[in-house]
């Protein structure tokens, strides 16, 4: 097995509906970090955030993110820990052990963001690993909302309108 660029790296989300998008993202923590910190939004940042009735609770989320993790045998590849996380910054502002970041083009400024807050508190910045968007068949991302409407399903393809 290759050797790892990074000890411990971070990914977060809600994780809705989880999709090819969020699989990709996952996987590429997996790939590069020894250690992966994945963070999940609680249910009141969810409510707080997107407001939206449909998003499944914490436990459903966290029980389909751990079963694909171990289906897929990711927890061979690194160790991991499940962190739920009340804002968008989470443990990335403050935990001393990461060395990278692991996002979607989507929240790429959140990472810039982050890693401004970790230097004004002389921390080091992070490595910031930036996953391309999963495409859907139709040329757009990807995501739990066009999901959750129907539009289509978890690998992007398009779903039978009734």
């Amino acid at each position: 097995m290759k050797r790892k660029p990074f000890t411990v790296v971070a990914v977060g989300g809600t994780f809705d509906k989880l999709h090819r998008g969020h699989k990709e993202l996952l996987r590429t923590a997996f790939e590069v970090g020894r250690k992966v910190v994945i963070g999940l939004t609680s249910d009141e940042m969810v409510a707080r955030s997107k407001g939206d009735p449909k998003i499944d609770p914490l436990p459903k989320r966290r029980e389909d993110l751990e079963r694909w993790i171990k289906e897929e045998r990711m927890d061979e590849l690194a160790k991991y820990d499940v962190v739920v996380i009340n804002d968008v910054y989470g443990t990335a502002i403050h935990d001393e052990e990461l060395e990278a970041l692991i996002v979607s083009e989507e929240t790429y400024e959140r990472a810039a963001m982050i890693n401004k807050i970790r230097v004004s508190k002389g921390l080091k910045p992070l490595v910031v690993v930036v996953v391309p968007l999963v495409l859907a068949y139709d040329g757009r991302p990807i995501s739990s909302t066009r999901i959750r409407r129907g539009e289509i399903d978890a690998e992007g393809r398009p779903l039978a309108r009734a």
